[in-house]
């Protein structure tokens, strides 16, 4: 029986192995292994593609949203105990950044259309305690709209992006900052390159994206333990720098992320193609979405999954438990949360990436067409 892998890094990174290696040997010749060339480079790279004026490049996406939301209590533009409205479906990670800066979390919940924060349902939960709204482009789809930007207007609030999934992708809308691009759409951005995202690199790193001069050198202190100039710290920071090694094999990737951008979206219009089946629901069609996961939809997830994994085809779950009813945020448990809920109960991501044949997404289709 054939096999239909869900993710495979060796696969993927293949076509990009030798120009990675050349780019790592010029790392090690060199010496230089922690701000240096290939970071600055890959900055710079980054804030073009988002359109941003700067780019801080960091060791991982939480990190970057922590030191997104640090920077802001550090210039005093938010204080511990400000709230920040998050999207109730997403990864544990967006939360962690809010609660790690003793800042508050309220739970808004995803559009059952498209999984994201649903924009309609966030001038509800906004208090005088409101600092920022946080949006997550899950699954690779931007999630914005015109009402975020009247929004921040209205009550002078902050729009983070965690940005973690969907680098490259479009809005629909402009931003704040008139550009439709992830990245640049908010007042700042939080980027993941963890090795399975569509832009990965070979361990951990990440990335803040702002427009905002100050952010970003505050931002930039923060990371590399809170000092603007060698034995001079300005704040009590972190350790959360990007080393060379990981900068190189970005930039070698990222001069690829066009094609992989375009490989993603042919596989997911072929899975919009070729799955008919009713029992299964797929996800709207996005112009604009890179496609980190394609997610499907089905009241007997555990059936189903069971189906695949019998006829060879791997799934996984993003995500199984929304962080409201994780063991270590036990005290939001009581909330009423059920489009959250029940998305958690029946979504399951399917083979997407682009070392997967597009001929295995279409014998994928056939298998899910099958399922009764």
């Amino acid at each position: 029986m054939k096999k239909y892998t869900f993710l495979s890094l060796k696969t993927n990174n293949l076509p990009y192995i030798g120009e990675i290696k050349e780019e790592i040997n010029r790392v090690l010749e060199s010496g230089w292994f922690l701000n240096g060339e290939n970071t600055g480079c890959l900055e710079k790279e980054v804030a073009e593609l988002c359109r941003t004026r700067h780019a801080v490049a960091c060791s991982n996406g939480l990190d970057a949203l922590r030191l997104i939301f640090r920077a802001y209590i550090e210039t005093g533009m938010m204080n511990e105990g400000n709230e920040v409205i998050v999207p109730a479906n997403t990864y544990i990670a967006s939360i962690l950044a809010v609660t790690d800066n003793r800042l508050k979390p309220v739970f808004v919940e995803p559009s059952d259309l498209t999984l994201n924060l649903d924009p309609d349902k966030v001038e509800a939960a906004i208090t005088k305690r409101t600092k920022a709204i946080m949006v997550v482009h899950l699954y690779g789809a931007a999630c914005w709209s015109p009402l975020l930007n009247d929004l921040s207007a209205k009550y002078g609030l902050k729009i983070i992006e965690d940005n973690a999934q969907a680098i490259g992708a479009t809005a629909s809308c402009t931003g704040l900052s008139a550009t439709n691009v992830t990245g640049g759409l908010g007042d700042a951005a939080g980027l993941s390159f963890y090795p399975t995202k569509n832009l990965g690199a070979l361990g951990d790193a990440g990335m803040v994206t702002t427009n905002d001069s100050k952010i970003a050198e505050t931002v930039r202190a923060l990371a590399n333990y809170g000092s603007d100039r060698r034995y001079h710290n300005i704040c009590k920071g972190l350790n959360c720098r990007m080393d060379e090694i990981q900068a190189a094999a970005l930039r070698v990737k990222l001069r690829h992320l066009p094609e992989i951008t375009a490989a993603r979206r042919e596989r997911a219009a072929s899975y919009h193609t070729f799955i008919t089946n009713p029992l299964i629901r797929k996800p709207l069609p996005d112009a604009g979405a890179v496609w980190h996961q394609y997610i499907v939809r089905t009241n007997e997830r555990d059936r189903f999954r069971l189906y695949l994994s019998d006829n060879g085809v791997e799934t996984d779950i993003h995500y199984a438990v929304p962080p409201h009813l994780q063991p270590c945020y036990s005290e939001y448990a009581a909330l009423n949360l059920p489009i959250t809920e029940r998305i958690a109960n029946e979504v399951v991501s399917l083979p997407i990436t682009e070392g997967t044949p597009l001929a295995d997404i279409q014998e994928i289709s056939q298998i899910i067409n099958k399922f009764r």
